[in-house]
């Protein structure tokens, strides 16, 4: 045991994983800055619902973001390194990106904070894509799961930092000073990447813009059962992410909580939850291993979807909430520090920002394909049979997990090699 709680404390002491917090951190930072955060200063300033609808068109370089990694793979800029460089210059533009969304007006120049806005979340899912890049890269094998524990709990509260407390914060200094606050917040980010270390090794950039671009896709299907480890990680968090599509609506429309009580609850201990989670399921896979660490976190994951079942049997019952909500999120923080742990181990150094840029896409295809089905399950079939398919809609992610256990093994073999 002692032996055991030494191995845990070393892993999270280190100075990678501190930099990997850090960088989490300066990574979630931006996000509500162009999108929740926007809406409310727009919506305080009278701006009308269409323009506002508009706006969320500035999300979608978080989508296509695969689109330029390849460019992040191939060139290197003249300081810090491959990584660290680009992460180096994506902070600057956010910095002063963020700064110059503070001088505009939603009311005034709609279209120019607007453009103002997709630069920034430009910028942002650039650093999205070299700090994973970052990430996979410098962390031992033995340090991802609580690299991507770390990784989760900077990225949430970074978002609350720019979400909650922005809001709190431009009722008394105003929108303005709020944004410049932020953009001053987003020079530690500056400061922690001149700070990291460099990944061990020396690591060849693709040679040519074109094998960064497909040399990525040929490096993934040259292993054996490449097309099955694609389908793990589109099905892996199928159910958790499906369940998560309506829990908001069912708690207020299914159950009757008000919006305060499922704001208390479900925002926030599902947040701290969430954070638990991922540095408990980061600190056991330390001891379990890869692919242990999937399948048992991922069949609690689709056993505590079951619990929302009950609950919607049951009826409105605070307890039984609290209980739903705590462990549904305890669970998926687990579950997803195994998650970016496995997509880390399918990434080649050498294309490492290409190749998690693609594969975090392709864990997003599920949930976007299969999410709009939820509202007409809901009204055909009720809200415990929703939350029963929810759970087995998990069950073929495992079953494929489970077929390429195998080659899960080998990979970290590979790695430790």
């Amino acid at each position: 045991m002692t032996r055991n709680l030494s191995l845990y404390l070393q892993v999270f002491r280190s100075r990678r994983i501190a930099t990997v917090l850090l960088l989490g951190f300066s990574s979630g930072l931006p996000l509500a800055l162009t999108g929740g955060t926007l809406q409310a200063w727009m919506a305080v300033e009278g701006v009308d619902l269409r323009t506002i609808g508009v706006f969320a068109l500035a999300g979608l370089p978080y989508t296509l973001k695969f689109v330029w990694s390849p460019v992040m793979d191939r060139f290197i800029p003249p300081w810090l390194g491959r990584r660290r460089g680009w992460i180096l210059i994506s902070q600057i533009c956010l910095v002063a990106g963020i700064a110059a969304m503070a001088v505009g007006s939603p009311r005034q120049h709609p279209l120019g904070l607007g453009v103002l806005a997709l630069l920034v979340a430009f910028a942002s899912a650039s650093q999205d894509i070299v700090v994973d890049a970052y990430r996979t890269d410098v962390l031992h094998e033995r340090e991802r799961g609580a690299g991507a524990a770390v990784f989760v709990m900077g990225y949430r509260i970074a978002m609350i930092v720019s979400g909650a407390a922005a809001l709190v914060l431009s009722d008394r200094i105003g929108w303005r000073d709020t944004y410049l606050l932020m953009s001053i917040i987003m020079i530690a980010g500056m400061a922690v990447t001149a700070m990291g270390p460099e990944p061990e090794g020396t690591i060849a950039p693709p040679k040519s813009i074109g094998e960064a671009a497909w040399g990525p896709l040929k490096d993934f299907f040259s292993r054996r059962s490449a097309v099955t480890l694609v389908l793990v990680i589109v099905l892996y968090k199928l159910g958790d992410a499906y369940a998560g599509t309506l829990t908001t609506a069912f708690l207020i429309r299914g159950l009757g909580f008000t919006p305060t009580e499922v704001g208390t609850i479900n925002k926030g201990l599902g947040l701290v939850s969430l954070i638990i989670g991922a540095l408990l399921g980061g600190a056991l896979m330390v001891r379990l291993g890869l692919y242990k660490a999937l399948m048992l976190f991922g069949v609690l994951q689709a056993a505590s979807i079951l619990l929302f079942m009950g609950l919607a049997l049951a009826g409105k019952s605070y307890l039984m909430m609290i209980i739903a909500v705590a462990f549904e999120n305890l669970c998926g923080g687990m579950g997803t520090a195994a998650f970016v742990s496995l997509l880390m181990a399918l990434c080649s150094q050498r294309f490492s920002a290409t190749q998690y840029a693609l594969l975090s896409s392709l864990a997003a295809l599920g949930r976007i394909f299969i999410a709009p089905s939820s509202g007409y399950v809901v009204e055909l079939a009720g809200w415990p049979n929703f939350f029963l398919l929810a759970t087995i809609s998990a069950i073929p992610g495992l079953l494929l997990l489970w077929w390429v256990r195998v080659d899960i093994r080998a990979l970290i073999h590979e790695a430790e090699t």
